[in-house]
């Protein structure tokens, strides 16, 4: 009895991006990080849980026609910091990265002080900088 082959059976795009190594569980949420909600237009393929070569499981994202921005992979970073980021074009990757945890972030992170003046009504944006535990806030 022969073994059935492996394949995984998702559509290569055309134009657009594809995150890959995704942290198993976290596709979702890389989803919602790009601000991708029910009854969009664009072409997005995710993948959950799936087999890697690596060895192990990952999630997989693949957005047809868009290419991301610093920022959005910034925030990917946080939840997916073995993720890679592939800009295909022509069917082809022109350009393949890892993404890389920074090591100031503003804007995204909500500081858990209630009392921190980023979280009155001042303007004031939140800003994390990296720690060996973590990201903690500049104010």
């Amino acid at each position: 009895m022969t073994k059935p082959e492996k394949t995984l059976m998702i559509s290569p795009i055309q134009h657009g991006t594809v995150i890959d190594h995704i942290t198993p569980g976290q596709g979702l949420t890389v989803i919602s990080i790009l601000g991708i909600a029910r009854g969009t237009s664009e072409t997005v393929t995710v993948a959950c849980n799936v087999e890697s070569s690596h060895g192990g499981r990952k999630d997989l994202v693949k957005i047809a026609n868009r290419e991301l921005v610093k920022e959005e992979v910034d925030k990917i970073a946080l939840v997916a910091p073995d993720a890679t980021i592939s800009i295909i074009r022509d069917y082809q990757v022109v350009d393949k990265k890892l993404v890389e945890t920074p090591d100031i972030i503003s804007g995204v992170i909500t500081c858990p002080n209630p009392n921190c003046i980023t979280n009155t009504k001042e303007p004031v944006p939140t800003i994390f900088a990296a720690h060996s535990r973590g990201f903690r806030c500049r104010y």
